[in-house]
């Protein structure tokens, strides 16, 4: 499977000019750094510092709570601090689960250039 993929790759790279060429070798898959870091880039950068910033002080607020949890006395402060515990473990969970599908929409996107960039390839090729 390596073996045709790399073929194809090599066949697309031959028919496209040097301009597309570049633009294709930036659409090639990231590892898992490149992609965080990807999502630091753009419009909606700001919404991620944002986001990041949150989660930092709901892990600072859970640990908090963990804290003060495990010091109490009372059943009703066991109660409090514990749904306290749960509520911002949630909202830390909830964060990192919208960046992980912001950099899976990225990985989507790039993937979907590729193919828009492949299948005019083989067209311009299919036209000669």
């Amino acid at each position: 499977m390596m073996n045709s993929t790399e073929e194809i790759d090599k066949l697309i790279k031959e028919t496209l000019t040097e301009e597309e060429v570049k633009f294709y070798q930036e659409l090639e898959e990231q590892n898992v750094w490149q992609m965080v870091g990807g999502l630091f880039q753009g419009k909606n950068k700001w919404i991620m510092v944002l986001m990041n910033i949150m989660t930092l002080v709901f892990f600072g607020l859970f640990i908090y709570c963990i804290v003060q949890f495990f010091e109490a006395t009372t059943t009703k402060e066991f109660i409090q601090w514990s749904t306290g515990t749960l509520i911002f473990l949630l909202g830390v969970s909830m964060l990192k689960i919208f960046a992980w599908m912001q950099m899976d929409k990225k990985a989507l996107i790039r993937e979907i250039k590729r193919l828009e960039l492949q299948v005019s390839s083989l067209s311009g090729k299919m036209s000669d």
